[in-house]
């Protein structure tokens, strides 16, 4: 894999960071057409479950973003397929950084 550049390295940071916050199974964090990044981790309450990078992007969305850059995802799982489609909706060419708990990336999944 080639090397992460400075901004995708900071969306995984900022992705592992709000997990450890949290104490949550999976962080993310996305970065816009603007270059203003959004993170967030998975809920689980009774009536709603939605996944780290749903609520990233709905962040993302909800903030006026019209395109996304890159995503991150920071996770001791797989990305579900979900969770990739909701990045899709927003940034159809977005890679979306699949890392580790410890921020080591584990894949990058392109369009």
């Amino acid at each position: 894999m080639s090397e992460l550049s400075a901004e995708d390295t900071k969306i995984i940071t900022l992705a592992r960071s709000a997990r450890a916050r949290s104490g949550a199974a999976e962080g993310a964090a996305v970065r816009d057409e603007t270059g203003r990044t959004y993170a967030a981790t998975s809920v689980a309450l009774p009536s709603l479950k939605l996944s780290a990078l749903q609520v990233a992007v709905a962040m993302a969305v909800s903030s006026g973003a019209e395109d996304l850059e890159a995503a991150a995802l920071v996770t001791a799982a797989d990305a579900a397929a979900e969770d990739v489609a909701a990045v899709r909706d927003l940034g159809p060419a977005a890679p979306v950084l699949v890392a580790g708990p410890d921020g080591a990336l584990r894949t990058t999944l392109s369009p």
